[in-house]
């Protein structure tokens, strides 16, 4: 009786095992959701004259495809609860503020006035939502607000609970 040897069968094993528990993963439906993604542009991104959905550019992480680094947008795909953070880092000489939207609604925000004295501000939000397939959720900056856009500081994130 041999209770333990490598084998070259074993390998073969693992792999068959492996394949089963993606296919397994896929007929339950455990869609597997999350991504991460920085703004780069090479310094202060701001402001504008208009209110602008922030594309972060720098995609860090994408599991699904969900997050579009071209518009800035998330659409789930599929029904089900979610986690969302934003965070910021902004000069004081400007003000900094950034809302994230479910489907053009406010769902929270977090900013930042401008000051005299005040060389940096850094600010942030989470959410957990329920989302249908197909819901967008964005983070917009409004007009005459800014954020810094360079060295890691400006954040989306998002991901797939349940």
């Amino acid at each position: 009786l041999t209770l333990c040897c490598f084998t070259p069968q074993s390998s073969k094993i693992n792999a068959s095992i492996k394949q089963q528990d993606e296919t397994i993963s896929f007929h339950t439906g455990k869609t597997k959701v999350a991504f991460s993604a920085l703004i780069e542009t090479g310094g202060a991104y701001g402001p504008f004259k208009t209110d602008v959905t922030l594309a972060f550019n720098k995609v860090l992480t994408n599991i699904g495809g969900a997050y579009d680094s071209s518009t800035g947008v998330f659409t789930a795909p599929v029904t089900g609860v979610y986690h969302f953070s934003f965070f910021y880092h902004a000069g004081g000489k400007h003000k900094a503020r950034l809302t994230l939207f479910k489907n053009d609604k406010k769902i929270v925000k977090s900013s930042n006035h401008q000051t005299g004295s005040n060389t940096a501000d850094n600010g942030g939000n989470a959410v957990v939502l329920q989302l249908q397939q197909g819901d967008k959720v964005y983070v917009s900056m409004p007009e005459n607000h800014h954020v810094w856009a360079t060295s890691i500081s400006t954040s989306f994130s998002g991901f797939l609970l349940s």
